[in-house]
């Protein structure tokens, strides 16, 4: 199993979120924009200095450097 945090995650990198760490706030917003443990994702770009985006649940997400660092992606692909 092939583990890492979604920041270092590659642009067309698959793989299922596998964690999700941070207070019940953070906890509450990533899941309500779609992003659950379980769910499939592919990373669309991921520039150093942007905003990381994933394509998941049919629609393309944005997340902020800060917390894709508290998301960890188990690769698939």
């Amino acid at each position: 199993m092939d583990l890492k945090n979604l920041s270092d995650a590659k642009r067309g990198q698959k793989g299922k979120i596998h964690k999700i760490s941070g207070d019940s706030r953070f906890l509450s917003r990533i899941t309500s924009i779609g992003l659950t443990i379980g769910n499939e994702v592919e990373v669309i770009q991921n520039n150093k200095k942007q905003p990381l985006l994933v394509f998941g649940r049919d629609t393309i997400i944005a997340i902020n450097r800060n917390e894709s660092e508290r998301i960890v992606l188990e690769v698939t692909e």
